[in-house]
């Protein structure tokens, strides 16, 4: 084995080219990279990737770490998701101690005996696949899945006979994970993408929601939703359209999805299914701000955020909608996280960022009820089938794994669920959870979560991993991470930030981190841990920073920024290019970054793009970024671009690494995938850190 000094890094050419950006010129040294397909590309992230692995082989806690999340896994009895039933069968992913990847089951009635229906492992000569989604058809005859493979998110559509226990001849390939059953279970509308190549940057641009009538060959599909078919809507290249059918089996609903959760609606009667082209009329712009919709009893429920940063209910309705003159039917309060339905109920989720309040609205009396819950934590409500009312609750807090309840409203009375089991880990009772706020940089106060040992000495000797996202609107809210309790338990201080641009502290707080205000972003993640370091949790050789996917802004403009406050980054599948990011399959990101085709936007993205902020000569952090060849999300290149910057300028003489992972995409199920590449990634970050466990000798 070649000494630690022996292993340097790959070199990287740099070929400058030049951008004007309105008033600003860039300069890229980076570009050639930006061909994946090319010979040089790929011999350049093969090398990466063999001189990651090699250097990754040594940190001697590594192999330790995997053990320990694979022990973890083995504790967990066995798992239930994604729970849905029609017509008295119940349809779910289960999965047991060990098992790599979930499979889908059956069961006629709650206590029924368990068929297992499908299992990844063994499709197509088990080649890595796995579902994304599966939904029974309204009369539990037959079920669709979406499967894909290698950890991607480009589906194909298959449909399983439950009766004869097989597929049918229908395949469906490529479409997106969203699908829906048409109201006679005869036929699927679905979103069919352009290609399935994630690499392609058109795959998802100018989509079509289209109906396949089962038995029928898919050339022969209907277009239903799209720009082409319907000029009328104005639909945009980057709107995907995707149509499911109300509650009450009445109406088509089209939504036109972007990254911008302020919804782009229209509706048309489910009769015209029938039709050669559906006569689709607008329900909801972006304008209006609404977040969330769903029908109760033959009212339309729309979760609101105009007017009301915290979100609120308003109620129209369903046979002839209009926004304009909705009523509210749940005032604003608590920050509303979603809502749902069943036959007779509205079903809310609200939280304060660190626990949930639920509650159910009887549409026809208009009644609010809280639900009572037994301990404190976030979750949610669901209906088993939307056509009944009989629900189940979930609860889960940093330090409590999840637990599952039912719910009946008329009740009002939590029950143990047959698809709970608890599960037990080492170390729990050793812990304790704070919940703070400490001042930004403007003085604005930022949640913070800190878990550690209970009798930790505030002397700044302790390693601390501080891991932040802070985009779309999405709130850290807390969760058992049994990743987390694995450093929790080699003494490792997690610290969970809430900087702007998440939702914590409901609208506000979004577009206090959003384009132009995205440097609050980063500033609050310093801020974090300015905060760690001066209270003694930790100190600057101790401290890991970690950002995953937009969260590679966030991690990436916090090292350049303030490179003397980490002893290491992660960067996981991150955005750190994102004047750029327009330009790759995932371009409907436009609407939360911004366009460099805008000058205002322009330079918010530079200002943001951590790539052009690396300075040579500046001691960075070490740094192990990820990426995913899979990856249609964050293109392999964003995270190897900004490692070969930060390999060409540091002079820190820190190691930087790019850990290539040519099996998985943004994310995988696949347990063994994701424990090794959690592993490498903490032990490398625990060695730069300090930790005595991961010190190569």
């Amino acid at each position: 084995m070649p000494a630690l000094a022996q292993l340097t890094p790959p070199k990287t050419r740099i070929t400058t080219v030049e951008d004007r950006y309105f008033d600003k010129t860039v300069q890229d040294n980076y570009r050639w990279l930006e061909n994946v397909s090319a010979p040089d590309v790929k011999e350049w992230v093969m090398a990466q990737g063999e001189y990651t692995k090699r250097l990754l082989d040594r940190i001697p806690g590594r192999d330790s770490l995997i053990s320990t999340l694979t022990g973890f896994d083995r504790m967990q009895p066995e798992r239930y998701s994604a729970i849905k039933r029609r017509a008295g069968r119940y349809f779910f992913r289960k999965t047991m101690p060990g098992e790599n990847i979930g499979k889908l089951y059956y069961k006629q009635g709650e206590h029924g005996a368990e068929i297992l229906l499908f299992d990844p492992s063994t499709y197509q000569n088990g080649k890595g696949y796995y579902m994304l989604d599966h939904l029974p058809s309204h009369d539990g005859k037959m079920v669709a899945i979406a499967i894909a493979n290698g950890g991607g998110e480009i589906a194909t559509l298959r449909v399983i006979d439950v009766g004869g226990n097989k597929f049918l001849s229908d395949k469906l390939s490529p479409v997106r994970e969203e699908f829906t059953w048409a109201p006679d279970s005869r036929g699927i509308i679905y979103t069919v993408l352009n290609s399935a190549d994630p690499f392609d940057v058109n795959f998802q641009m100018n989509t079509q929601a289209c109906y396949h009538a089962l038995g029928t060959n898919p050339q022969n599909d209907r277009v239903i939703l799209s720009a082409s078919k319907n000029p009328e809507l104005g639909i945009s290249k980057t709107e995907v359209p995707t149509v499911y059918v109300s509650n009450d089996l009445q109406h088509l609903i089209g939504n036109l999805m972007t990254v911008d959760y302020r919804m782009h609606v229209v509706i048309a009667p489910i009769t015209d299914l029938a039709k050669a082209k559906i006569n689709w009329k607008p329900l909801i712009s972006r304008e209006d701000s609404i977040a969330g919709l769903t029908d109760v009893g033959g009212q339309l429920f729309l979760h609101s955020i105009k007017g009301a940063p915290n979100g609120r209910v308003l109620v129209t309705s369903l046979a002839s909608p209009d926004v304009r003159v909705a009523k509210v039917a749940v005032a604003e309060g608590n920050k509303i996280y979603e809502i749902g339905a069943s036959k007779d109920y509205l079903l809310i989720t609200k939280d304060d960022v660190v626990r949930s309040y639920l509650q159910t609205y009887h549409a026809a009396t208009r009644q609010l009820h809280n639900i009572p819950l037994p301990v404190s934590g976030v979750g949610g409500i669901r209906s088993y089938d939307p056509q009944a009312n009989d629900l189940y609750v979930s609860l889960v807090s940093w330090l409590y794994p999840p637990v599952t309840y039912n719910y009946s409203p008329p009740i009002g009375k939590l029950t143990p669920s047959t698809f709970h089991r608890q599960s037990k880990y080492p170390g729990l009772d050793q812990l304790t959870v704070e919940e703070i706020e400490i001042p930004g940089h403007d003085g604005t106060l930022i949640p913070l979560s800190i878990i550690y040992r209970k009798g930790l000495k505030k002397d700044g000797s302790t390693v601390c991993f501080m891991t932040g996202y802070g985009a779309y609107g999405h709130s850290a809210t807390p969760h058992f991470d049994p990743k987390y309790l694995a450093l929790l338990n080699q003494g490792v201080i997690v610290a969970v930030t809430h900087p702007r641009g998440g939702s914590e502290k409901g609208l506000s707080w979004y577009k206090a981190g959003f384009k132009t205000t995205k440097p609050n972003t980063w500033k609050d993640f310093i801020s974090s841990g300015e905060y760690l370091i001066r209270a003694g949790y930790t100190s600057a050789r101790h401290l890991i920073g970690e950002g995953t996917s937009a969260g590679g802004i966030l991690i990436g403009r916090a090292i350049t920024e303030r490179p003397d406050l980490f002893a290491a980054a992660i960067n996981n599948v991150g955005v750190t290019n994102v004047m750029r990011f327009e330009l790759t399959p995932n371009s409907d990101n436009i609407a939360e970054f911004g366009t460099f085709k805008d000058s205002v936007e322009s330079k918010a993205l530079y200002e943001m793009d951590a790539l052009y902020h690396v300075k040579k000569g500046t001691p960075y952090p070490a740094v192990i970024s990820v990426g995913g060849m899979n990856d249609p999300r964050v293109i392999i290149w964003q995270p190897g671009k900004f490692t070969a910057a930060l390999q060409n300028s540091t002079s820190s003489g820190k190691p930087v690494l790019l850990q290539v992972n040519y099996d998985n995409g943004h994310f995988t199920e696949d347990k063994t995938v994701t424990f090794r590449n959690f592993a490498n990634m903490y032990a490398f970050a625990l060695w730069q850190a300090g930790h005595p466990g991961f010190k190569i000798r």
